[in-house]
């Protein structure tokens, strides 16, 4: 393993211990029920699981008996306040309700008539009378939540009937996800007004073990602290109501018998209201009649210590992995691979909702995504710096091989990795006595003419869209339509070779020579074999073939009739357009080397 494979491994194992460590840490809170920068997150996507899956359906046995404006409307007939409370209450127990919880708190003695028929009433039917907590802290040394300033009903009620605390807990935007089934009070642990009105209904004793509430045969699991998580049902109206009018009138009394009927206040402007997924003013009583329903024989959520501790442990490796994926793979790769992982525990968190597991998405998902942003900086800075150290090194490649043949290097590492045969325009240039001009100029001055020289034919080349394969001292190998459907490749040569001719003269005057500097250039269409020559260590691109020896043959007999360009019959009859000058010379040339006359154009420039 080389010392980039360890330090790759280092880098991995930094990424992840990192992201392991940064999980158990966030996480930790949350395995133990205690409050955390998780739970406003949570509670946001609890809430859209609610829209995704929509309302579930409410208990037949839990009816609620609401005090609206139509029964506040009626105030004249019924009597106010405490009295007409009194005879609601009587109202339902005739209607042989098996037990009522009363969601209005009694703190204050109302009128004696009054207060003495209610007394009468709940004495005599299972009832359940409302405590409010001003204050609830998250738990006390008990495990369970701990309540200060609580609002008793009046001693004359509170003797005579069971109590209940009515308060649930609610997200940071307020909508209701627990509701504690114990509380710690001044008076010592009191059960839920909710688990009170099930225990009344179910005519069993409420028994708290473990991680559990047991109404005899029916348990019901609970999550840290003896909370029981909510399975809201819908909007204002999908538990069963009745108007307490209509009850007072007799008008819905089959409805009540047999049910646990929460009486509370839903008229405008009074009662306690609280925002949910599916109405922005749900009354409070609906809130305690949807615990009840759920502990009587309504499936809620299934959440608990065991749950809470398999989402922590689940979260620290997969925010290991993520973060190696990332730091070890391309960004886009080692993302979506992560991704990938964290979805399956998303989608899983989504997709078991509807079978009532309450499955943390906020803890995998502050646990990954806090950890694999720097490791997503760290991948992007090194791919940046390898993008730009490529940059420089296809720049440099640019300068020793043609930049077209250089990009096509750089995209596609095997490119002419085996041979191709191309049918292409082949083209030799060279000097005029330069051999000898050397001598005169010196060493120095030579190479710097060379330079220019060579930039002045990349310059031409390039814009007429052809490609200088190598430069051999004072000529050039050069291609036209070698890599690319180059439309006109021979009108493109031609066009290069006049500007070459024309533009090397201008240089040697420039240059200040003695006498005019001549170059000579061989054109002709063929086809080639293109390939890369050399060993495995070093390589250039080049082209052979007929086509290739027979253009070179063509420099030699410029130079014998002094002529700057030679083109073969097979070039000019390959010309889409006519030349913006004629041939001088049409001649059937017998080339060195090669059996019968070849046609060859000249032009003398």
């Amino acid at each position: 393993m080389n010392a980039w494979s360890y330090k790759g491994v280092l880098i991995a194992l930094v990424a992840a211990t990192f992201a392991g460590l940064w999980a158990f840490l966030i996480t930790s809170p949350h395995r133990l029920g205690h409050a955390s920068v998780l739970d406003r997150l949570e509670a946001t996507l609890l809430d859209f699981r609610h829209l995704t899956f929509g309302p579930a359906k409410p208990s037949d046995k839990v009816v609620i008996v609401a005090i609206d404006d139509a029964t506040l409307q009626e105030a004249t007939q019924l009597g106010q306040g405490r009295q007409r409370l009194a005879r609601v209450v009587e109202s339902v127990a005739r209607a042989n309700a098996s037990a009522i919880a009363i969601d209005i708190l009694l703190t204050e003695a109302g009128d004696a008539e009054a207060d003495g028929l209610l007394l009468e009433v709940i004495s005599s039917t299972p009832s359940v009378l409302a405590v409010a907590a001003s204050k609830v802290a998250a738990t006390s040394n008990l495990g369970i939540p701990a309540t200060s300033d609580e609002l008793w009903p009046e001693a004359v009620f509170s003797e005579r009937a069971t109590t209940g605390i009515s308060n649930v807990s609610t997200s940071h935007s307020g909508v209701p996800v627990y509701v504690p089934m114990a509380f710690l009070t001044s008076r010592g642990v009191q059960p839920a007004l909710a688990a009170q009105t099930a225990s009344l209904l179910s005519g069993e004793p409420i028994e708290l073990t473990g991680g559990s509430l047991k109404l005899g045969e029916r348990n019901v699991p609970l999550d840290l602290g003896f909370q029981m998580p909510l399975r809201l049902l819908g909007p204002r109206g999908t538990v069963p109501t009745l108007s307490a009018i209509d009850v007072l009138q007799g008008r819905s009394s089959e409805a009540l018998a047999g049910k646990a009927v929460i009486i509370g206040v839903t008229a405008t402007g009074l009662g306690d209201l609280f925002p949910t997924p599916f109405d922005q003013d749900l009354p409070g009583v609906e809130v305690i009649a949807t615990a009840v329903g759920q502990l009587v024989d309504r499936p809620g959520l299934f959440r608990d210590g065991a749950i809470r501790s398999v989402e922590a442990w689940i979260s620290i490796p997969i925010a290991a992995l993520c973060a190696v994926f990332v730091v070890i793979f391309p960004i886009s790769r080692g993302l979506i691979i992560g991704m990938i992982f964290l979805s399956v525990w998303i989608g899983t968190a989504w997709l078991a909702f509807p079978f009532g597991y309450w499955l943390s998405v906020a803890v995998p998902l502050v646990g990954v995504a806090v950890p694999m942003t720097p490791a997503v900086f760290y991948r992007y800075a090194k791919e940046r710096y390898a993008a730009t150290s490529s940059e420089r090194v296809i720049g440099e490649l640019k300068k020793f091989q043609s930049p077209v043949v250089a990009e096509m290097i750089s995209n596609d590492p095997d490119f002419l990795e085996n041979p191709e045969s191309r049918q292409i325009v082949v083209s030799f240039v060279d000097l005029t006595g330069f051999t000898g001009m050397s001598q005169n100029l010196g060493p120095v001055r030579s190479e710097a003419f060379l330079k220019q020289f060579h930039r002045l034919l990349s310059e031409i080349v390039a814009a007429n869209s052809g490609t200088v394969l190598n430069f051999m001292g004072d000529g050039a190998l050069i291609v036209f339509g070698a890599f690319d459907e180059a439309r006109g490749a021979a009108d493109s040569a031609l066009t290069a070779a006049f500007e070459i001719v024309q533009k090397t003269r201008e240089l040697g005057r420039q240059e200040g020579l003695d006498r005019p500097l001549r170059s000579r250039i061989g054109l002709h269409r063929g086809d080639v074999v293109m390939s890369r020559m050399g060993g495995d260590r070093h390589q250039q691109l080049t082209v052979t073939g007929d086509a290739v020896n027979l253009c070179s043959r063509l420099l030699e007999i410029t130079k014998g009739k002094f002529e700057n360009i030679a083109a073969t019959d097979e070039f000019v009859s390959a010309l889409r357009e006519a030349p913006t000058q004629t041939a001088d010379v049409k001649e059937d040339c017998n080339l060195r080397g090669r059996q019968g006359n070849v046609t060859v154009h000249f032009w003398r420039l």
